[in-house]
């Protein structure tokens, strides 16, 4: 489960930009999980929560349709949370996207599908966001347009003296 929290985390680390100082977690504090169903398969070692997923460690909350945990060697090795997908800390911000994915052993975050990072009045708008949890860099993509041709282009409005 603490991998669940380095998705927290890593997404709301991308938000740095708006934040006043670096973003502080604990990953100690318990986590509350809560949603419709909870589905395991042992086979595929998975576990599937489903509808309404509710994930809280201190202050920090993520909101999906859902949220499946793959594990190997009985370690969580990938954690996929999809539909609406809500990352919110009231220190950090909020980062909002159709899709999330936390890969455990390179410490990659990417999360996609109109990715929305609000901070304040502060808003920046991509395609994909990709954040690498080792080096603490982060980089928001424009993505496809609508035409399906075209690159999409980063957006930002950033509103002086905001907090």
């Amino acid at each position: 489960m603490k991998t669940l929290v380095a998705v927290l985390a890593a997404c709301l680390s991308a938000t740095a930009a708006f934040a006043a100082g670096p973003v502080k977690h604990d990953n100690n504090a318990p986590i509350s999980i809560a949603s419709d169903s909870f589905q395991a398969d042992l086979n595929a070692k998975t576990g599937t929560y489903s509808g309404n997923v509710m994930l809280v460690q201190g202050d920090m909350k993520l909101r999906a349709n859902q949220v499946r945990v793959s594990t190997v060697a009985g370690k969580a090795d990938k954690v996929t949370a999809s539909g609406n997908v809500v990352v919110d800390s009231p220190a950090s911000g909020t980062a909002t996207g159709d899709a999330g994915v936390y890969s455990v052993g390179p410490r990659t975050v990417v999360m996609t599908g109109n990715v929305v990072l609000k901070k304040g009045k502060d808003v920046m708008r991509g395609g994909q966001l990709t954040v690498n949890l080792n080096t603490g860099q982060a980089v928001l993509g424009g993505g496809v347009r609508a035409s399906g041709s075209d690159k999409g282009r980063v957006q930002g409005v950033f509103i002086p003296n905001s907090q």
